[in-house]
């Protein structure tokens, strides 16, 4: 009877054991540890050799980095992804675009709903961490309203492209094509099937192509919280969240100015055989991209040094938080900005449209920057010594995986070995996010019990 008393005890003291454990796991940490589970399925999958082409490398690297490039909706390529991957590889590819770009924590809600599973606190959590929200109410029905949202503008601009490129290669290639890039579009992956490393640059003057992608890439990319905000409450500027008001107001801006240097940078160069509205499309077409879509009309090789340092300095911007995109976001960059001028003003709070931004905020927003700025700065002196090119194109191969843009100056196809390996983690930690990433390594977020007393110093 002692005995099993004792060996009671002993399960039970286990399995609190155990359940401490779980609960020591953060949702941080879960959301690191599933990308990378979803990458390493994908990369085993794409080393099956019916996912490669006849005749071409099969190399678990390569298939690690494609799948990477795709769970992290970046679309930097070591190689071509029409001639290389079979249709059974641009499934997978396109699988791993659509569960990278919502996260696979809305895609497991997804499939919850549908088997009418309940979906407990625990997961919900997860949720909340992965869309980027600051409360857990109402998360799951967040998740809803993204994944109808996402299918239905996937579905429709599918069709749209279908119907154009029916006209170019067939209905059977047009619907493939039109589903491939509406979905890669829209999670912002900049993937393409149309081989050579050309992207879209036969479709640079085609204004049914161009408005398609870049509205794809703007709704993908400003963030799911905008988009409910945008349906619930309506269209008058005033009455939505000063968060929706922010991201609006600084994509808006970044899309404009983006649009108008492009032009007048690239007027008399690569614009330069287009006519005034051909020039106008493409220009608007480049300032778009950079916002982690990595989508291009024109060969971004032969634009000039100063166009070339203008996207990256979008791409290290990016996109909206709770988005398909990547950079550090246009928020983060908002509230830095009234923090300045709001300090500049000498104003003792950060304010704009008639609210004030919490310290915690500005403070968070300051983290990520820093963290952004140190991880692009390393890897680009890693990759100036691993690799053969000038400074300009390893920072611009940096930031566009940091990003997960996928634009190229054409040196990710020639990376070395090491060079893969780095782009790879820059990927990976642009997707998951670099505060999250170091979250994740910490072993909580636990807030300190007392106070240091304060002292200043001189800056500036």
């Amino acid at each position: 009877m002692k005995f099993m008393d004792s060996r009671k005890r002993a399960i039970m003291s286990n399995g609190d054991y155990h359940k401490r454990v779980t609960l020591r796991v953060t949702p941080s940490q879960i959301l690191v540890a599933g990308f990378a589970a979803i990458i390493l399925t994908g990369a085993i999958m794409l080393t099956m050799p019916f996912a490669v082409r006849p005749g071409e490398e099969i190399s678990f690297l390569t298939s690690l980095f494609t799948a990477t490039s795709a769970v992290c909706v970046t679309g930097l390529v070591v190689v071509d992804t029409a001639t290389h991957w079979t249709t059974f590889g641009h499934v997978i590819i396109l699988v791993l675009i659509q569960v990278g770009g919502l996260g696979f924590m809305t895609m497991a809600t997804f499939f919850a709903i549908l088997l009418g599973r309940r979906i407990g606190l625990r997961q919900r959590l997860i949720i909340q961490e992965s869309l980027n929200q600051t409360n857990v109410a109402g998360i799951v029905r967040l998740a809803k309203y993204i994944l109808f949202f996402t299918f239905i503008t996937e579905f429709v601009f599918a069709l749209i492209l279908a119907v154009r490129w029916s006209a170019d290669f067939g209905w059977r290639t047009g619907l493939w094509y039109g589903l491939f890039h509406s979905i890669s579009a829209f999670n912002n992956a900049g993937f393409d099937l149309f081989g050579n490393f050309r992207s879209l640059t036969g479709y640079v003057g085609d204004i049914t192509v161009n408005l398609c992608i870049t509205t794809l890439i703007i709704t993908g990319g400003i963030g799911f919280s905008v988009i409910v905000d945008l349906f619930q409450r309506g269209r008058n500027f005033k009455h939505l969240s000063l968060h929706t008001k922010l991201a609006l107001s600084v994509t808006g801006f970044l899309i404009f100015v983006g649009t108008l240097l492009i032009y007048f940078l690239e007027m008399d160069n690569t614009l330069k055989p287009l006519n005034p509205a051909g020039k106008a499309l493409a220009a608007y077409f480049q300032a778009v991209t950079p916002r982690t879509a990595g989508y291009n009309t024109l060969d971004i090789g032969i634009l000039r040094p100063s166009t070339q340092f203008f996207i990256v300095v979008l791409m290290f911007i990016g996109a909206s938080p709770g988005s398909t995109g990547g950079g550090i976001k246009t928020t983060t960059i908002g509230a830095l900005t009234v923090a300045v001028w709001s300090m500049t003003k000498g104003r003792t709070n950060a304010e704009i449209f008639h609210r004030r931004l919490g310290q915690e905020q500005i403070n968070k927003s300051m983290a990520i920057l820093l963290i952004a700025i140190t991880l692009v700065i390393t890897v680009s002196l890693l990759l100036s010594i691993t690799e053969t090119a000038d400074f300009l194109t390893v920072l611009f191969e940096t930031t566009s995986a940091f990003g997960t843009v996928g634009l190229s100056m054409g040196l990710t196809p020639k990376l070395t070995v090491a060079g893969r390996c780095l782009v790879i983690l820059t990927m990976f930690l642009g997707r998951v996010g670099p505060l999250t990433f170091a979250f994740a390594l910490a072993q909580g977020r636990r807030k300190a019990a007392l106070q240091y007393p304060e002292e200043k110093i001189l800056v500036g």
